[in-house]
C-alpha cells in the first residue's frame, strides 16, 4: 500500500527520497510528495499520479535540505488530489502516514471546535493538527508525539518532521510496518527494507506500538507507554534485490518468466533432491498430532490456500478449515483441541491476515506462516515460518509469489502425509519427482503456449464478460484466472466450480460470453466435459485449457484449446497457473492498461 521514506542525512535528500520511493512503486499509489526542513522552515513538493510527475515538479522547483520525509499515497480518505497528497503540514509540523485513523471524525470535529482549519479531506491531517496543538501547549516533540499517539485509534505508520528540530525525524508504528535504517552519520526510516536498500542493509524493525526518534547517528525507541526499549537490528536482504524489468516490457511479464527459477529455489528448501523425499521437520508443526488445520489468507494467497486444502486433505487426510482473512477474523470460529493455524501472505504485512493470526495465537494455537518476506510482521509473530523464495514481486497482480506459495503448500501436504502415516513411501517419491520436474516444465510450457495465448488475447479483448470454470484444484485456479483478468484488464470475469454452472451462471451463456474451462485429464475430466457440452449447446465460446490426454478426448469445437503436457495431480495446479497468468497479461497489454500498477489496487494491503 502506501510507502514511507525518511532521511536524516548529510546531503541533499529530495532526490534520494524520490529514488527510494520509486523502489516502493510496486505497492500501488496515486499521488506522492516529499518535505524537507532547512533553516527552521518546512517546505514540500506534491503531485498527483506517478512519481514522474513529482520528479518533474522538483526539476522545476528544487527542494533543498538534508533532512526530509517522502510518501506515496493510495487514497482512502479523499480523492487522489495534490491537496490530499502527503506530507501534510500544520503550524511547523509535517506528517506522512500509512494506514487509517479510525477515529479521525470525532478528532476532527473536536479540533475544528477548538479553531483548527483543515486543508484536506484526509484522516492523516488530524495527526498533524493534534501534534501542532500539543506543541502550542508548550510540549516538546517527544511529549507531543506520546500525547498524540495516545489519542489515535486504527492502523498507522507515521513519519514526522518539526520545523524547530532540523536534525530529527519521529516515527511510529501501529499495524503497518516501519523500520529504522542505520548508516554512517545518517539514519533512515522506511516502510520497506527494499526502499532503504540503497542506503543501508542494517535494519531495526519497530514492533506494534513502538515509536522512534532518529537523528544523524542515533535512535531511541519507545513502547506504547513511553518506556525506552531496545529492539535488535538485523541485516536485511533488501539490498540483494535489483528492482529492474530487464529486457521485459512489464514487471509482470518478467515475474512470469522468473517462475522456473524461483520455484526451483523454493522447492530446494523443502525437498531433498538426492533422496527424492521431502525434508521432514516435525519440530515446526507437529502434523501427526493434529485433528484440524485452520488456514486463512487474502486474494491470490487465499486461492493458493484453497488448492492447499485439497492437498492436505488428499495426501495427509487432515481436515482443513479455510476462509478469507477478512471473514475469518470476525467469524469467532471455535478453536479448540488439537488444531494449528497456517497463514499465507506474500508481503507478510496483510492487515486482515495478521489480525486473524493474532486471534488464533490468542486462542493458544500453534501458528505457521507461508511468507515471502522473512522479516515481516506475520513471520515474526509465527511459531513456524515456511518461506517462499520468490524475491520481490513488483507487479501488483501476483504471479511468481502464487506459484511459490503453491510449491510450499504441496511440500507441506507431503510432509504432513508422511508425519501422519497416510502417504506411502512410493507415493511420496512419485510426488517429489513430479515436483522436481516443475522448473523445467515451466520453461517448456511457456515457450509452447506463449504465441498461441498472445493471439487468443487479441480476440478475448473484444468481450466485456468472461466466465472461468474448473473442478477440484482447477476450481481455485478458475477463481484466480478471473481475478487476474479483471484486476489488470478491467474485463468483468467470474470463476465458478464447473458443477455450479447449472445453478445460476448458465443463464449468462450466449455467443457473447467466452468460457475459459480449466480441465486437465484427471478424475473430474468427464464431468467437466459435460459442463462444456452445456455451454456449447447455448452458443457459448469455449476456451479449453487442458493437457494432451484431455485434448485428444475432446471433440467439442472451441474458440481455442491450450494444451499442456500430462501432469501428476500434485503439480497440475502449479503449471496450469501459467496459461491463466498469460491470458490475463496479454489481454491487458493488448488493451493498453497499466499492467504493473492497475487502477485502485495496491500490492501490500495494510488496512482493512
Amino acid at each position: 500500500m502506501c510507502g514511507i521514506v525518511g532521511i536524516v542525512g548529510n546531503r541533499e535528500v529530495a532526490p534520494l527520497l524520490v529514488d527510494a520511493l520509486k523502489r516502493l512503486e510496486y505497492r500501488g499509489y496515486d499521488s506522492a510528495g516529499v518535505a524537507t526542513v532547512r533553516d527552521g522552515k518546512l517546505d514540500r513538493r506534491r503531485a498527483e499520479g506517478k512519481l514522474a510527475n513529482l520528479d518533474r515538479r522538483l526539476g522545476e522547483e528544487p527542494l533543498a535540505g538534508h533532512v526530509g520525509i517522502g510518501h506515496t499515497r493510495w487514497a482512502t480518505h479523499g480523492a487522489p488530489t495534490e491537496a490530499n497528497a502527503h506530507p501534510h503540514f500544520c503550524d511547523g509540523v509535517a506528517v506522512v502516514h500509512n494506514g487509517i485513523i479510525e477515529n479521525f471524525a470525532p478528532l476532527r470535529t473536536a479540533l475544528i471546535a477548538d479553531g483548527a482549519v483543515f486543508h484536506s479531506q484526509t484522516d492523516t491531517e488530524v495527526v498533524a493538527q493534534l501534534l501542532a496543538a500539543c506543541r502550542k501547549q508548550g510540549m516538546a516533540p517527544r511529549e507531543a508525539m506520546q500525547q498524540t499517539l495516545s489519542r489515535l485509534e486504527g492502523a498507522y505508520a507515521l513519519a514526522v518532521l518539526f520545523d524547530d528540530q532540523p536534525d530529527m525525524i519521529l516515527g511510529a508504528r501501529s499495524g503497518p510496518p516501519l523500520a529504522v535504517g542505520h548508516g554512517q552519520g545518517e539514519m533512515f526510516l522506511g516502510s520497506d527494507a527494499i526502499a532503504l536498500a540503497p542506503f543501508t542493509d542494517e535494519i531495526t524493525y519497530l514492533e506494534d506500538g513502538d515509536w522512534v526518534v532518529i537523528t544523524h547517528d542515533h535512535h531511541e525507541i519507545y513502547d506504547h507507554s513511553g518506556q525506552r526499549v531496545e529492539r535488535k537490528s538485523q541485516i536485511s536482504q533488501g539490498a540483494a534485490y535489483v528492482v529492474d524489468k530487464g529486457n521485459h516490457r512489464h514487471f509482470m511479464e518478467k515475474e512470469i518468466y522468473e517462475q522456473s527459477e524461483v520455484v526451483s529455489h523454493t522447492l530446494s528448501h523443502y525437498i531433498d533432491f538426492a533422496e527424492g523425499r521431502v525434508k521432514f521437520d516435525s519440530a515446526q508443526i507437529d502434523f501427526a498430532n493434529l485433528d484440524r488445520l485452520a488456514m486463512s489468507a487474502c486474494g491470490t494467497a487465499f486461492y493458493a490456500g484453497l488448492i492447499g486444502k485439497y492437498w492436505f486433505e488428499r495426501f495427509a487426510r487432515l481436515p482443513v478449515e479455510i476462509d478469507v482473512a477478512s471473514e475469518f477474523r470476525y467469524r469467532e470460529i471455535p478453536l479448540a483441541g488439537r488444531m494449528a493455524a497456517l497463514f499465507i501472505s506474500q508481503s507478510g504485512e496483510t492487515a486482515d491476515t495478521l489480525a486473524s493470526l493474532r486471534y488464533c495465537r490468542d486462542n493458544g494455537l500453534t501458528i505457521g506462516a507461508v511468507v515471502n518476506v522473512r522479516e515481516s510482521t506475520i513471520a515474526r509473530e509465527s511459531d513456524a515460518v515456511f518461506p517462499t523464495l520468490a524475491g520481490p514481486e513488483i507487479g501488483v497482480a501476483s504471479t511468481k509469489a502464487f506459484t511459490c506459495q503453491l510449491s510450499v503448500l504441496a511440500a507441506l501436504a507431503l510432509i504432513a502425509g508422511r508425519a501422519r502415516g497416510t502417504l506411502s513411501d512410493e507415493d511420496e517419491r512419485r510426488c517429489v519427482q513430479a515436483l522436481v520436474e516443475v522448473p523445467r516444465l515451466f520453461n517448456e510450457i511457456l515457450a509452447a503456449i506463449q504465441p498461441q495465448i498472445e493471439t487468443l488475447s487479441r480476440e478475448l479483448a473484444r468481450f466485456k464478460d468472461v466466465l472461468y470454470l474448473g473442478r477440484g484444484t482447477s476450481f481455485p485456479l478458475a477463481l484466480e484466472g478471473a481475478l487476474k483478468l479483471k484486476e489488470i484488464s478491467y474485463i468483468h470475469a467470474e470463476g465458478y466450480a464447473a458443477g455450479e454452472l447449472k445453478h445460476g451462471p448458465i443463464a449468462l451463456i450466449d455467443e457473447t460470453m467466452p468460457v475459459i474451462v480449466i480441465a486437465p485429464h484427471d478424475r473430474h475430466f468427464e464431468k467437466t466435459v459435460s459442463n462444456m457440452q452445456e455451454v456449447a449447446a447455448r452458443g457459448g465460446q469455449i476456451i479449453l485449457v487442458t493437457d494432451e490426454k484431455g485434448a485428444a478426448a475432446t471433440t467439442l469445437e472451441t474458440m481455442a484449446t491450450i494444451v499442456l503436457p500430462v501432469l501428476d495431480e500434485i503439480v497440475a495446479p502449479i503449471l496450469f497457473a501459467l496459461p491463466v497468468q498469460l491470458i490475463a497479461y496479454h489481454t491487458a497489454v493488448f488493451m493498453g492498461t497499466d499492467v504493473d500498477q492497475p487502477r485502485n489496487l495496491a500490492k501490500s494491503v495494510t488496512v482493512e
